[in-house]
């Protein structure tokens, strides 16, 4: 899943940046779609321009901590293609940031694509954003880990059981 990602986004934004003119956009399904190209030197929507080494950093250390901590506890098929994604649209973005002009780990990202009233993103931003989405469904609504365990969300008497370290009990019953 991450190779796949990576290579339709590095092709797609080689084509973008070759055949594209950044004053020209061209209007696709009734407007629905612009393919319109900038070049990135912030984050997302453009915000914090002038930080591309630190995004580049953050990016690196991000795609490595996926590689070291979460790839080996993995074990779930869900989470492989969330992580796969992730990867996918970090690294995407990071080689625009390590190879693109104006030079190492300050490249501007290629971006390209709009929809009405969105900012312009590139296949990277939506593979981050699908993994995102993915993310927030297996861990916080499925009860998923990376290691494929499901867990039990505590309840308010649980919580209050552990902090008064005592066990619970139903009403009416003594502890012994």
């Amino acid at each position: 899943m991450a190779a796949a990602g990576l290579v339709l986004d590095v092709i797609t934004k080689h084509l973008a940046a070759g055949r594209l003119d950044p004053y020209n956009p061209v209007v696709l399904f009734g407007g629905l779609l612009r393919l319109q190209l900038i070049r990135n030197s912030g984050a997302a929507f453009s915000l914090g321009e002038g930080y591309t080494p630190v995004f580049a950093v953050l990016a690196a250390a991000a795609l490595l901590f996926v590689i070291i901590a979460l790839l080996p506890r993995l074990r779930h098929s869900g989470w492989a293609v969330a992580l796969g994604f992730l990867m996918a649209g970090v690294a995407g973005n990071l080689v625009d940031r390590i190879f693109r002009e104006p030079g190492f780990f300050r490249g501007h990202v290629v971006d390209f694509l709009q929809l009405p009233h969105w900012a312009i993103f590139n296949v990277a931003d939506m593979c981050v954003c699908t993994a995102a989405v993915m993310i927030v469904i297996l861990a916080i609504f499925r009860n998923i880990s990376v290691g494929g365990e499901h867990y039990a969300r505590k309840g308010p008497a649980d919580r209050q059981t552990e902090e008064n370290g005592a066990e619970s009990t139903t009403p009416g019953q003594s502890r012994s």
